[in-house]
């Protein structure tokens, strides 16, 4: 209904309408893999490589100001962060130049933004 922003909402609402013939546990893993790859270089702007930026580790400094290093091999925990703490989020159009029709070659266009950002 686009009410849902957390990405534990939005898996729950994937599996609740059966798309993509996945149960929870199946979207949740596709998730947790796509915000991991996305976390360590995987940018819009350019083809994927499937080459990480980050082989080391990864460092978090949360609002608190605690700082957790993720490495290799806690990777399940690193995915369990970047799912329990991130959410979808919609920036303004008028500041991004988004949600307009253009034409293009006699073919009509939208941009659309949508961004994956940590939760406050």
């Amino acid at each position: 209904n686009g009410s849902a922003t957390s990405i534990d909402d939005l898996c729950h609402s994937v599996t609740k309408y059966g798309l993509y013939g996945l149960d929870y546990i199946g979207i949740r893993y596709k998730v947790e893999n796509f915000l991991r790859t996305v976390a360590l270089g995987m940018v819009p702007s350019k083809p994927w490589s499937t080459k990480l930026s980050a082989y080391g580790g990864y460092l978090v400094v949360k609002s608190n100001g605690d700082i957790v290093c993720y490495h290799l091999y806690n990777d399940d925990d690193f995915k369990d962060y970047l799912f329990n703490n991130t959410k979808l989020d919609t920036p303004d159009p008028r500041r991004h130049d988004f949600g307009y029709l253009y034409k293009e070659n006699s073919e009509y266009y939208i941009n659309l933004n949508l961004q994956i950002r940590f939760m406050k």
